[in-house]
């Protein structure tokens, strides 16, 4: 009787916990209607996590609160589709006798109003830019994210599309889950002149365990639950999800930005992505900030910093800074 008991408290717990990883993989990548936190677009996901303690476990689906126009920017609309994917939304704001054009790519839960500070500088330092909605973010169709799986096919399609409004050099830029996209699209064939990716995680099962780890929860064999759950209610192997692993087959010139105290990417996990690339390539390091907006925390120093990368990016070999 009592074996009967420990079984079956056995598989009530089995069935409890990967009941709980299949809500919270659905949770983090099946975006929901509706309004969620103010202000949410401008912050990194893990910031709202109050709001949904007290409205329930549900990822609003990420909208734009403001545009180029609050800037005082003239921009166009555009509309584009990634193969096999949903349409994206894009705002191009060209300059005048433009050096280029970058390319921006947010991170999770938020959309392309986030990186506007981004694509201040860069226009302040003469390139035009196309800001670019994810799918499932913004106003880009879809409801899914795969934490820059598929995100990575939406890069390609905003490359693609930024060669055909302006000739020159294509610059990419990525923060988080958007530089995981970037690494990514460059590794499976993407040709760019120069990527610039922020705070992008070296391997997806790692990341997830610093979030369970952060709320007292059992990172192993939590996060290997969710990377199961996840790679099959979204149709990939999300085990091998590593922008370390893309980097390794990235030989564009590269800048890598990563934050001393982020959370979510640590130190020797920065390390894992900046060694693995292959290309000319420079690490700088925020010693005293987090998985932020490094635009918006630091705007001269991260001015100073993409300018000189931008002027020649492909003779930067050697780390700024340290990890």
């Amino acid at each position: 009787m009592r074996r009967t008991w420990l079984l079956r408290g056995l598989v009530t717990m089995l069935v409890a916990w990967n009941g709980l990883a299949i809500v919270a993989v659905r949770a983090a990548t099946h975006f929901a209607q509706g309004p969620g936190p103010a202000g949410a677009t401008d912050r990194p996901s893990w910031a709202v996590l109050p709001w949904f303690v007290s409205h329930g476990l549900r990822l609003p689906r990420p909208v734009n609160g403001r545009t180029p126009a609050d800037l005082g920017w003239r921009y166009e609309r555009h509309v584009l589709a990634a193969p096999g994917g949903p349409a994206l939304e894009a705002w191009w704001v060209p300059v005048a006798g433009a050096r280029g054009t970058v390319a921006l790519f947010h991170g999770h839960a938020a959309c392309k109003a986030a990186v506007l500070r981004e694509a201040r500088v860069f226009r302040s330092l003469g390139w035009s830019t196309l800001l670019v909605d994810f799918r499932a973010s913004g106003g880009s169709g879809g409801d899914v994210s795969s934490i820059g799986w598929y995100e990575a096919d939406d890069v390609r399609a905003a490359l693609e599309h930024a060669r055909r409004l302006q000739a020159g050099p294509v610059v990419l830029y990525g923060t988080s889950m958007g530089a995981a996209a970037v690494l990514k699209a460059v590794h499976d064939g993407a040709h760019a002149d120069a990527l610039v990716v922020e705070s992008p995680f070296d391997d997806l099962g790692t990341t997830l365990a610093h979030r369970f780890e952060a709320r007292g929860l059992p990172a192993r064999p939590g996060a290997e639950t969710m990377l199961a759950w996840g790679g099959l209610l979204l149709g990939l192997n999300a085990f091998h999800h590593n922008p370390a692993e893309y980097a390794a087959g990235v030989t564009t010139p590269t800048l890598a930005v990563f934050g001393g105290c982020d959370p979510w990417v640590r130190p020797a996990e920065a390390q894992h992505v900046y060694r693995a690339l292959r290309g000319p390539k420079r690490l700088h390091v925020f010693a005293e900030l987090g998985h932020v907006s490094f635009a918006g925390a630091r705007p001269e120093e991260w001015s100073a910093l993409v300018a000189g990368f931008l002027e020649a990016p492909a003779a930067t070999s050697r780390p700024a800074g340290g990890v």
